[in-house]
């Protein structure tokens, strides 16, 4: 079994998710005492936002960096960056080190493609639903057609996610909000919906909508088990 290296922290409460899905992989597949090798840098959130909304990317990728070198100092054979947004400085954490990243919107994307999924609705931050690193990336290497919610329904679904995703706090309202966008998109033509924040997992769930939820963080967690596992 290969060592997965978790770079963590934005937020915990989705790294937690992590740690405890890749484990609980491990048992339904191997059984008996078997749990996942991994190894962690979490950073603190607070500088890592700050550095979000001032548009200081660099120095945020560099952060990462520093975090995916200490990853393969500690023999990670795989890495993963625990969220959605943080992959606009994907090519910084690549360039640091040779152990291979597992990006998680190539990993989303195969799964849509698998289920035949063309038209796709995705939820996450401002900057991944705005920004080119992430859509852009679904649409060109995937050919994927992807959609995002109306400029007042993008402000909504970043402020949760900061002001209570984050937080750890799991509020109805919010629950509602979310399942309206949902079918709004369902109704303009998306087949799916990405949860393309790891925190959305804590608020949505499938059995919320029948519209077809991609799961970020279960889907990430789940290739890097069979990576890990299989290869």
């Amino acid at each position: 079994m290969k060592t997965i290296g978790l770079i963590g922290g934005m937020s915990w409460e989705s790294t937690a998710l992590y740690y405890q899905w890749l484990n609980e992989g491990v048992k339904a597949q191997l059984g008996g005492l078997h749990s996942a090798k991994i190894v962690l840098v979490s950073v603190d959130f607070a500088e890592i936002e700050a550095l979000q909304h001032a548009g200081d990317w660099d120095a945020a990728g560099d952060i990462l960096a520093t975090a995916a070198r200490s990853l393969d100092a500690a023999g990670a054979e795989l890495i993963l960056i625990c969220t959605n947004t943080m992959h606009k400085v994907a090519p910084a954490v690549e360039s640091a080190t040779s152990v291979p990243l597992l990006h998680l919107a190539d990993s989303t994307a195969e799964r849509l493609i698998a289920a035949g999924v063309k038209r796709v609705g995705l939820l996450g931050t401002a900057f991944t639903m705005e920004q080119d690193f992430y859509v852009g990336r679904l649409r060109e290497r995937h050919q994927l057609d992807v959609v995002v919610p109306t400029a007042e329904q993008r402000a909504a679904v970043h402020r949760i996610i900061y002001d209570e995703l984050c937080l750890g706090e799991i509020r109805d309202a919010s629950r509602t909000s979310y399942l309206d966008i949902i079918a709004s998109m369902h109704a303009n033509g998306c087949e799916a919906v990405i949860l393309g924040c790891t925190e959305i997992t804590l608020l949505v769930k499938q059995h919320h909508t029948p519209v077809p939820l991609f799961d970020t963080t279960a889907i990430h967690a789940e290739v890097a088990l069979e990576r890990a596992i299989n290869s």
